[in-house]
């Protein structure tokens, strides 16, 4: 499948701006003096400071998605979550994508004094994969009496469908006419919940892998920092191909993450025989990405347990791979307090080992983290989307810094989500 086509970064032109505020200087200072009172910047360590923060287990990593490309959208999500104190934020292997990344860093960079958080290529080894796919069917053959429950499920709002008369007249809202539009490429990122509600089955997933080629050549540049390789955790022959595929490139990147789920008993002894593929070649750090429920964040409560779980039996685990170990896939805002039910939030080991050592065995080798941190997708993108969505779009994309109350707003919801990560003051707003 063609990968689809995202806006470029250089399209971006900013719109008017908001009208709700009548200082936007003003405004934009406000947001400047909450991020500087609350965002904490950890003092100097020989560490870089994403890799301080897995060790000390308040790594936080947002998820733009490994298939959404609605650059406009990703560049204010990074904007928003740099200024609220991110380490790193994962994106689709496409280069306007990237861009629209690095663009939104440097717009928060200008706006307040924080740290430059890791970015993120992802990239896969299979076409199964969960991530990597994109909802597709044809308007045209979809009954004119349909109810569209497809619409209403998808979290992306990447399904718009609309009614016209034969002749081609649009109509809104009439029982009358085919049906046009379908899915919003760009803004699918393959969360799958469209497939089983559509009343005539219309709907089918397209999957693809990511081409090494043009993943090589975006690890070259000097603005990412981190790949990130999702496998079935199954076996390893994809892997070690798509890892040698990758070659000299991955001299280049401070991180390696290798995302997989939790598939039973394998688990352990597939992520010891990808470690000793990577092992040989590998010159920088590693971490696994626990993946629990993919892409459910937003769901509710209850989408958060299959990841604690994982990461249960993972700190638990002994001849686990060297590395740091970080949540994702359904995770959310009760993801906090189901590590501190089963005991695991920041708590710290010495070479994957119990905490139950000497204090001479402490000093002569530092602890770390049994779960680094957490990786946040589609729950941070939907408290933050909301606000996004509220913006009036006139002319160009729009940058959500030209309406600093909104940016305010959306501020405050990251802080909300990361700052219980992070350890920042309790938050008053």
């Amino acid at each position: 499948m063609p990968l689809p086509t995202a806006f470029a970064c250089c399209a971006y032109s900013p719109p008017a701006l908001s009208m709700i505020c009548s200082d936007p200087g003003g405004c934009l200072r406000s947001v400047k003096t909450l991020v500087r009172s609350t965002v904490e910047i950890p003092p100097p360590s020989h560490l870089p400071h994403p890799i301080e923060s897995l060790r000390r287990g308040n790594w936080v990593k947002l998820i733009c998605g490994a298939s959404f490309e609605d650059a406009a959208d990703v560049r204010n999500l990074s904007l928003v979550y740099t200024l609220a104190g991110v380490d790193c934020i994962d994106c689709a292997a496409d280069e306007p994508v990237v861009n629209a990344v690095n663009e939104g860093i440097a717009a928060a960079m200008s706006i307040s004094m924080v740290n430059r958080p890791w970015v993120m290529i992802s990239v896969n080894d299979d076409k199964e994969d969960l991530h990597f796919r994109k909802a597709e069917f044809d308007p045209e053959d979809c009954p004119s009496d349909c109810p569209r429950p497809c619409e209403k499920v998808c979290p992306a709002t990447a399904i718009l469908l609309q009614r016209v008369f034969e002749e081609g007249e649009l109509v809104q809202n009439t029982e009358w006419g085919k049906l046009q539009g379908g899915v919003i490429t760009e803004r699918c990122y393959g969360c799958g919940r469209c497939f089983p509600i559509c009343p005539y089955d219309k709907i089918r997933a397209i999957t693809y892998v990511r081409d090494p080629s043009t993943t090589t050549k975006l690890l070259q540049r000097s603005d990412v920092d981190a790949i990130e390789i999702h496998t079935s955790g199954r076996c390893t022959d994809l892997f070690s191909e798509l890892w040698n595929s990758l070659g000299d490139s991955l001299e280049n990147v401070k991180l390696v993450a290798v995302s997989l789920p939790n598939v039973g008993e394998s688990t352990l002894p597939v992520m010891n025989l990808i470690y000793a593929i990577m092992e040989p070649s590998i010159k920088c750090y590693n971490l696994w990405q626990l993946d629990g429920r993919p892409m459910s964040g937003d769901i509710g409560r209850g989408a958060t347990k299959e990841a604690v779980d994982f990461a249960v039996h993972l700190a638990a685990a002994r001849n686990k791979p060297h590395g740091f170990y970080q949540l994702a896939g359904g995770t959310n805002a009760f993801t906090i307090k189901s590590l501190k039910k089963q005991g695991i939030f920041q708590t710290m080991t010495i070479d994957g080992n119990s905490l139950e050592k000497s204090n001479e065995d402490k000093q002569a080798r530092p602890e770390q983290a049994d779960i680094g941190g957490i990786a946040y997708g589609g729950y941070a993108r939907k408290i933050v989307g909301k606000i996004l969505h509220k913006m009036p779009t006139q002319h160009g994309l729009p940058r959500i810094e030209d309406h600093p109350e909104y940016l305010m707003e959306a501020v405050k919801e990251a802080l909300t989500l990361i700052g219980p990560v992070k350890g920042y003051a309790e938050l008053k707003f």
